[in-house]
């Protein structure tokens, strides 16, 4: 139960911003606020688009961290399950209940791989990824001790520069060791190209995407020649989806940011030249913050900085307002330009962060809005959860 305080607006818990029920105006700030409306548009796009086209969607869950907004992509979107990057997060989604839970990395420490090796007695599908044969046998032997049987797919490296082979003998020789080993099964691979997503020009993008889905495919074959076809072929995210989705090879896509549509990802222009928050996908997520001070002339500053969302990929934007422009955060505040000094003490204003996925984590709550009224009051299930 949370301890609650009593104001004018109404009771809200001294560690939680809203409460469901709330005007829109009373929410608490800084705080994460979800457009419902715009939220459930997005994920009804993504289920449309993914089932006209013949593919699965497993959506990422490293972006917002939340069971209750991957039961929403789960009914509304189809999702058939979560990807997730660390064994903790898997460990929040399959004790929320998500049935399907892909853990879209390498786990290697002991006491990992034996958390991991549990998790199917929760009665959910466990798949993990894998890019060393000495990784398959330390799985194999966590998995019979606990008496369960974990998925394991070769991470293949197309681009991301990061974890994965890069070779179709590599992949086969360590698809051959999952096969043999007990207690696993062998799904298929995982080809994510990491490393174009933010890529702004559509054709710069398109071409790093047609290099590395010609080595999924020489790969693919190669697995199929050598009687282990790839059950799962999966990769895509929000900078590249289409690209996967006819290529013919991959099956499965991991889009997660288009839920959410942060201000990096609305930047990238589609085959149009339109940017993705203006064509595609809607802002559904925003860091709601209060004028605090209005001290210098031509200036705000806000009490959204530095601890309520993550600047790696630039600074906020503003939504909704061309006539003010935040500048720069501080740990506790952010400062705006005013130039026209049209902005009040408490006004409130909702910013479009710059990266979603670090910024949600950042938070306890989303509190989602409707027609001006909190309708839900969500946590962030996942926050914190890095090992």
């Amino acid at each position: 139960m949370h301890e609650k305080t009593s104001s004018s607006h109404g009771d809200v818990g001294y560690d939680i911003p809203a409460l469901p029920g709330m005007d829109a105006a009373d929410i608490q700030t800084p705080c994460l606020v979800l457009d419902l409306d715009a939220l459930e548009r997005n994920i009804v796009k993504m289920g449309d688009y993914a089932k006209a086209h013949g593919m699965h969607h497993r959506s990422h869950g490293k972006m917002h961290k939340s069971v209750d907004v991957q039961k929403l992509q789960e009914r509304l979107g189809g999702a058939v399950g979560v990807c997730c990057q660390k064994v903790s997060e898997a460990e929040a989604f399959a004790r929320g209940g998500i049935r399907d839970i892909l853990v879209s990395n390498q786990v290697r420490d002991p006491a990992k791989i034996d958390r991991l090796a549990r998790l199917p007695h929760h009665g959910a599908r466990i798949i993990v990824c894998v890019d060393d044969e000495a990784n398959v046998a330390e799985l194999s032997a966590a998995a019979q001790t606990h008496g369960s049987t974990l998925e394991c797919l070769v991470e293949i490296d197309c681009g991301a520069g990061r974890c994965g082979v890069a070779s179709a003998g590599e992949a086969i020789a360590i698809a051959r060791a999952i096969d043999t080993a007990p207690a696993l099964v062998f799904g298929g691979i995982q080809a994510y190209q990491g490393a174009m997503q933010h890529l702004e020009n559509y054709a710069d993008r398109k071409a790093r995407l047609d290099e590395a889905i010609a080595m999924v495919r020489i790969i693919v074959d190669g697995l199929n020649a050598a009687g282990l076809p790839p059950q799962l072929v999966t990769g895509g995210g929000t900078g590249s989806y289409p690209f996967e989705s006819g290529s013919g090879v991959y099956n499965e896509l991991q889009c997660g940011s288009y839920a959410f549509m942060d201000a990096d990802y609305g930047r990238i222009r589609d085959s149009d030249g339109r940017r993705l928050d203006q064509g595609e996908w809607e802002n559904a997520l925003f860091v709601l913050t209060s004028v605090m001070s209005r001290a210098k002339p031509g200036q705000a500053v806000c009490d959204a900085g530095l601890k309520s969302m993550s600047l790696d990929s630039g600074l906020p934007v503003i939504h909704g307002r061309d006539d003010v422009r935040y500048l720069g955060a501080s740990d506790e505040h952010g400062v705006i330009a005013d130039v026209h000094d049209v902005l009040r003490i408490n006004d409130k204003l909702r910013l479009v962060p710059g990266h979603c996925d670090p910024t949600c984590n950042l938070h306890d709550w989303y509190v989602g809005v409707r027609r001006g009224k909190v309708e839900v009051v969500w946590p962030v299930s996942a926050r914190g959860m890095s090992y």
